[in-house]
Formats: C-alpha cells, structure tokens, sequence
C-alpha cells in the first residue's frame, strides 16, 4: 500500500541524508521526496511517498523515529489527508491538432501552459498523483519531450498537524 509519511526535522546538513540512508540500508524504496524549510528557520518539513505492507511501514515509521533529526513523523494516510504535487511537460506541437488538443486537455485538467515556441508548449499542472498521471495519459497521442515531477506534498485535514 501507499503511504505518505510527513516528518518535522531539524534544518541540518547530513538530516536528508541520514533519512535516504535508512530507506537504501534496508532495501526500502522512496516513491517520492520533497523537503523545506518551515514557519520555524530550525525545522524542515520533509514529506516521502513509499509503499509497503502495514508491517514494513509500522518498521520504517520506528527507524524513522529512532533518528537523532526527526522530531515528528505523521503517516497522513491513516487519516484524511490532501496530496499535491507539480508536473511540468514541455509537448512537441508541430503535429496536425496537437496545439488544439494540448488547449483542450489543459482546460479540462485545470492546467496551465507557461510557455510556448513554434516547436513546443510547457504545461503545468498541479494535483495529485493519480490526476497528474491521467493528465499524461490523455496526453499519449502528442508527443512528449521532457517530464518533471516534484515529489508529492501533503496535509492532514481538520485540526489534525505536524507540530511541536
């Protein structure tokens, strides 16, 4: 199963590190990983998407909490949460309709597009996982340039927050 872990952590040099060390020194694999600062310049708030059985992430979770940098942890998928993360996808338009279907297709996805030549749109969306990854699937008949994902953010709902 998918989960997204959320861990406040002191804004230090080798805290990233000790973190991805732990995941490689286990054989765990990170999906995804975003990290920056905080309202507070000492902590950074890192959010990594991983899958695994109940078990495996119950593990992962006490490693993690085990960390001399890890403050607090939150698994946000044991609660309602919200997922964001950013695709940016530069679109060979020189094909016959490609302007007009990347146009349509951004309308319909909320996308945007940031940029264009005579060659090429750049889109940007933002939105979950899974609506980024329809968004690049409706987009199959147009060729694909480049892609660039950032890893995934999220927050719990309600009054539930990573906090001191």
């Amino acid at each position: 199963m998918r989960h997204i872990i959320s861990i406040l952590m002191e804004n230090e040099s080798g805290a990233l590190s000790r973190v991805s060390g732990l995941f490689s020194a286990r054989g765990y694999n990170i999906e995804s990983l975003s990290v920056a600062p905080t309202d507070d310049p000492s902590l950074s708030r890192m959010t990594l998407v991983t899958h695994g059985s109940d078990e495996i992430i119950e593990q992962i979770k006490k490693q993690l909490n085990k960390l001399i940098d890890v403050v607090k942890l939150l698994d946000l998928t044991e609660a309602p949460y919200i997922e964001r993360g950013m695709l940016l996808v530069k679109l060979d338009c020189g094909g016959a309709g490609h302007r007009e279907l990347i146009k349509h297709l951004a309308d319909i996805f909320g996308a945007k597009i940031i940029d264009v030549t005579p060659s090429a749109y750049t889109v940007e969306l933002i939105g979950g996982a899974s609506k980024l990854d329809s968004f690049l699937e409706a987009l199959s008949p147009i060729p694909v340039i480049e892609v660039v994902r950032s890893g995934s953010m999220g927050i719990a709902r309600g009054d539930i927050a990573l906090k001191v």
